[in-house]
């Protein structure tokens, strides 16, 4: 069978299948299960929040992640423990990712209508640790490509002893939702006529000027791809 790496994925449905851990219990009408729209939240981003429960306990890292079709692909070293709890010879381990874009700062007339927009994926599933080689290099340029697209053939791929050192987990995008705010502040009617400024304060993303290592050389020009975004 072919992975999602390899570049064949079969048709899927415009929406993911709702659930009873992807409907919200508060502000469902926010909610969304439209496929293009996880995608587009997902691929916009750089970070996600790898949660699971370790020893009893809640456990959220903050780390990279790239996604391949269906597939979301994290990475870390094959010394972390929330990684080697995704090994083959185990069921894996049950996660939950997320992803936040905040567009906008709400600011109301009233303290407790302040609010921000914002667009978020929630990610339920069990993760599995990628052990076919072609499928880790396949899915570590997936990352690389997802941070600065283009930047994985600009760079010398990962050597023996690095990819030895770095482990790589699988989630499948099953159980998913997301869930977004736009628009203005939602004041009381009776605050209206306060004398309060309110609004949405836009937030920009984007490149600033790259700033080169101090040890590159000289003739080693700024690639076109960090001029585009």
């Amino acid at each position: 069978m072919e992975t999602a790496v390899q570049g064949t994925v079969p048709a899927q449905p415009a929406a993911y299948e709702k659930t009873d851990r992807t409907v919200p219990t508060r502000s469902a009408e926010r909610a969304s299960y439209d496929r293009e729209l996880v995608h587009a939240i997902l691929d916009e981003g750089y970070l996600c929040h790898l949660g699971f429960v370790r020893d009893g306990a809640p456990v959220v890292l903050p780390t990279l992640y790239g996604r391949v079709g269906e597939v979301l692909y994290l990475h870390g070293s094959t010394g972390s423990r929330p990684l080697r709890m995704t090994g083959q010879a185990d069921p894996g381990l049950a996660v939950c990712v997320t992803v936040t874009h905040v567009d906008g700062l709400v600011l109301a007339r009233s303290a407790f209508h302040h609010s921000v927009n914002y667009r978020s994926v929630v990610v339920h599933g069990i993760a599995h640790q990628v052990t076919d080689p072609e499928e880790k290099c396949c899915a570590l340029d997936a990352l690389v490509d997802h941070v600065v697209p283009g930047r994985a053939a600009d760079s010398r791929p990962a050597n023996k002893k690095e990819l030895a050192a770095t482990a790589v987990i699988r989630l499948d995008l099953n159980e998913v939702s997301a869930k977004t705010r736009t628009g203005g502040a939602n004041d009381e009617p009776e605050d209206l006529d306060l004398p309060h400024w309110a609004g949405v304060l836009p937030l920009r993303k984007g490149y600033d000027t790259p700033v080169a290592n101090e040890d590159l050389a000289a003739d080693v020009a700024v690639p076109q791809y960090l001029k585009t975004r």
